[in-house]
């Protein structure tokens, strides 16, 4: 199977997204731009179609998917109720990069495969106008999680991702790349009070203007042990990884941060190992690594950057890639949580 494609070039119009909603009605997977990453959608309410996105992207049938609204209406369908913060929140951030997780209805309505099997589910309404007229075109709403294969750097531009799912999908919309480039901030409320399963764009400042309490749970820089479920995915399994080793190296005093990884890659290349530093633009200077790549200056440019990066990685053999952390304040904590997965938890904090 070859994907039908639509080239942003040329600009996508309301007949190639119609032609991509009649894929979702036929039960088949489309790929499709939001504002976070790519992703890899099908009919959020046909447990067959679902199954595909599985199948595409190899991914363990315990981890739940994200459902893609266009109204509130499809929310109201498949939850049981909306709480009053639930409500300030939806006015507050949405369309937009934050997933609620809700008490949802039947499994008559949506198949377990979508939930894991919870009795919760994670919905959001992304910002991204192509995104929400195909859900509202296909008129179901649309699972969908990040568009790679899983434990891969999620998919921020379609060249990235069009080699490994262009034989696995129906229809390719191409909207450029993301704005954000960090899956969605993934949260759940419990009476008065709001956890980060997922930190995202979103920030835990950003939902304290509305909430009286504001938590991070502790898997989001820490491990999920096998037996764990878990309502949010990106929480329990190896992701946004190259197969190319990486470690991170972080240190609120910038000047001693570069002394550990100059150190650490100097031994390293000892060994005769080559080496790739990702830095801040206004580091690279001071790092003495075979290659170094940028990552951008502000929390704003890594996040759009750093699953591309990540992606270029396998391309260069090399032995290892050493990465500047960021620290965990804002944006901060959405780029570590996806980086200490990329590494495979293999980081070190001077």
């Amino acid at each position: 199977m070859t994907a039908k494609y639509s080239n942003q070039k040329e600009k996508i119009n309301l007949e190639q997204i119609q032609q991509a909603a009649q894929e979702i009605k036929r039960g088949n997977l489309v790929l499709f731009p939001t504002e976070t990453v790519y992703g890899i959608g099908a009919n959020a309410t046909d447990e067959k179609a679902v199954g595909k996105i599985f199948k595409a992207k190899q991914r363990a049938q315990d981890n739940p998917l994200i459902v893609h609204v266009s109204n509130l209406q499809m929310v109201e369908d498949i939850i049981e109720r909306i709480t009053p913060l639930e409500k300030k929140l939806i006015e507050k951030f949405w369309p937009g990069p934050l997933t609620i997780i809700f008490k949802r209805k039947s499994e008559k309505i949506l198949p377990n495969n979508v939930t894991a099997n919870l009795d919760t589910v994670g919905i959001r309404m992304p910002s991204n106008c192509i995104a929400r007229e195909l859900i509202q075109a296909a008129g179901v709403p649309i699972a969908a999680p990040s568009a790679n294969v899983s434990g891969k750097p999620s998919g921020t531009a379609v060249e990235d991702i069009i080699e490994e799912l262009k034989q696995k999908v129906s229809y390719i919309l191409d909207g450029g790349s993301s704005d954000i480039g960090l899956e969605s901030t993934v949260i759940k409320v419990e009476g008065n009070k709001v956890i980060i399963l997922r930190p995202g764009k979103v920030t835990k400042e950003q939902l304290q203007e509305v909430a009286q309490s504001v938590e991070i749970d502790s898997h989001v820089l820490g491990k999920v042990e096998n037996h764990e479920k878990v309502a949010s995915p990106g929480m329990k399994y190896r992701h946004y990884a190259p197969s190319t080793q990486c470690m991170m190296i972080y240190s609120k005093n910038a000047q001693k941060m570069i002394e550990k990884i100059n150190k650490t890659t100097q031994e390293m290349q000892k060994q005769g190992k080559k080496v790739l530093v990702l830095g801040k633009k206004e580091h690279l200077e001071q790092y003495i690594a075979n290659r170094k790549w940028d990552m951008g200056s502000t929390l704003e440019q890594i996040a759009k950057n750093i699953f591309t990066l990540l992606r270029k990685v396998d391309k260069e053999k090399v032995d290892i890639v050493v990465i500047e952390g960021v620290g965990e304040e804002k944006l901060g904590l959405a780029i570590t949580n996806r980086l200490i997965r990329a590494c495979s938890y293999h980081y070190i904090i001077v």
